[in-house]
């Protein structure tokens, strides 16, 4: 991998992993349009995805201390109450990647016919929640058990997470503005336990295919991106935008059934 793919690839990563489209299905549909393996190497994609995460935390850097700083006095209080809800919206995820591991793994063939309906389904989400009207609930826990639910869908490639997770929480009446931080905060923990995983389970010993400086720039391409398309989002959400990114899906996903 040279430089300009390492770069492409992170903004790729950078882009689609916060904006409603799927970043597991554009890499499906473009490792079958170009035949390209995006993951030539086991160590730049756990530096790309963690870029990504990092970019999270650096734009709700605020939101992270205070949750902490309010977890770790050991009583109930509105930080602590929320991270319990973002603990109850990691359930069905959990649930899905122990005992689920290689149904999701086969997913993940190049069949750019599934990929297309999944984008469909992304589209119908997107649009469907773009017209609700704003009925401005809090978020509870039993709204939180069902984001979870949206969030575990997406493990599927087509399914956006964001675009699901956000989508969910309109369809229940949640407040939009909140609804933003929410989505991205709560899958904070199960990308970190992921990579965690990879880690453990990555064979450091085979030759990569990647240099270092590959890594490095596909690692400051997809935290620069990520983090302007992390604070895109968060603003189209609280103004509601979402309607424009389900007809794209939409028209990707028809694109992508025609061409399988």
């Amino acid at each position: 991998m040279n430089l300009f793919e390492a770069i492409i690839l992170g903004i790729i990563q950078g882009l689609t992993e916060f904006l409603p489209v799927s970043s597991s299905g554009h890499l499906e549909i473009g490792k079958y349009l170009f035949d390209v393996n995006a993951e030539t190497s086991f160590s730049f994609s756990v530096a790309v995805h963690g870029a990504t995460v990092l970019s999270t935390i650096v734009v709700f850097w605020t939101e992270v201390v205070d949750l902490v700083k309010g977890t770790l006095k050991f009583r109930m209080n509105s930080e602590t109450e929320y991270v319990l809800k973002i603990l109850v919206s990691m359930i069905p995820v959990a649930v899905i990647g122990l005992l689920l591991e290689d149904e999701i793994e086969s997913f993940f063939n190049g069949n750019i016919v599934f990929v297309g309906s999944m984008l469909l389904v992304t589209a119908a989400l997107l649009i469907v929640s773009g017209l609700m009207k704003d009925r401005r609930k809090e978020i509870n826990y039993f709204h939180a058990f069902i984001i979870g639910l949206a969030q575990a869908l997406a493990v599927l490639p087509g399914i956006s997470r964001s675009g699901a997770t956000i989508s969910t929480g309109l369809m229940l009446g949640n407040k939009k503005e909140q609804l933003a931080r929410f989505s991205f905060l709560m899958v904070l923990i199960p990308v970190l336990g992921a990579n965690f995983v990879e880690l453990i389970k990555g064979d450091f010993s085979a030759e990569s295919s990647v240099g270092v400086s590959s890594i490095i720039s596909g690692f400051l391409a997809a935290f620069i991106t990520g983090y302007i398309a992390c604070r895109w989002m968060v603003s189209l959400v609280r103004r509601g935008k979402l309607l424009w990114f389900g007809i794209y899906c939409l028209i990707i996903g028809l694109v992508s059934i025609i061409l399988g």
